[in-house]
């Protein structure tokens, strides 16, 4: 029998290859809960603001008089 088939090697080999499977899918697991524990956020605190976010920033919405009146006008000729 060649010393690569030697069943006692083959058997220490096998052992070794799992626990090494085992650990990489331990790492990965750890892995996956760090970056879920890091995605959570806790929104209780937060109040909305008028106004709609683009990217960072924000956009107003109030309107002038003179928008307002503009719109109102061209709101008439639609009908």
């Amino acid at each position: 029998m060649s010393k690569k088939n030697n069943l006692a090697k083959r058997k220490k080999q096998h052992e070794y290859n799992l626990q090494k499977e085992k650990e990489i899918q331990d790492k990965k697991i750890k892995k996956l809960q760090a970056n879920k524990n890091k995605m959570k956020v806790d929104g209780s605190g937060k109040k909305k603001k008028g106004g709609f976010s683009v990217g960072k920033k924000k956009l107003k919405t109030k309107l002038t008089p003179a928008a307002k009146a503009k719109a109102a006008q061209a709101m008439e000729l639609d009908n």
